[in-house]
């Protein structure tokens, strides 16, 4: 059992949050322009307390930079188990040559084989997170 707990729902702490996020891979991005919510799977780096991905032009790259306001959600299931974890915070496509070194530095690769030239990182305002411990629906009494 990744955490041990008496309880079917573990609320997590930000630092536990965050060690589940640097052992992942994949999540979800939800982006707002113009009042029309999409959500984006995505691969990333969880690295110095922010979410680091990298996007191409297009619908992504052009709803997070008319609305900086994100959604990012990462989660994992065993047999057993799953967790969750949300972050709530705001995006911004790196342009300054020290930014896209270190985060090319962070050596993350695209998840498919097309160019992805630009950076975005995420800094979070909140962020959230739940362990789940799966079992059958107690009787009520």
């Amino acid at each position: 059992m990744m955490f041990d707990h008496d309880d079917p729902v573990l609320i997590l702490d930000d630092e536990q949050c965050w060690k589940l996020l640097e052992h992942t891979q994949h999540g979800r991005l939800v982006l707002n322009a113009a009042g029309v919510m999409d959500i984006f799977p995505i691969n990333f780096r969880a690295h110095d307390g922010r979410i680091l991905l990298r996007t191409a032009p297009g619908t992504k790259l052009a709803e997070l930079t008319i609305n900086e306001n994100v959604v990012f959600q990462a989660d994992g299931i065993t047999s057993d188990e799953a967790w969750s974890v949300v972050i709530k915070g705001t995006a911004r496509v790196l342009e300054h040559s020290a930014d896209i070194a270190a985060a090319e530095a962070l050596n993350l690769k695209t998840w498919i084989p097309t160019f992805k030239d630009f950076y975005v990182d995420i800094t979070p305002s909140t962020i959230t997170g739940r362990h789940f411990r799966f079992g059958e629906q107690p009787e009520r009494y």
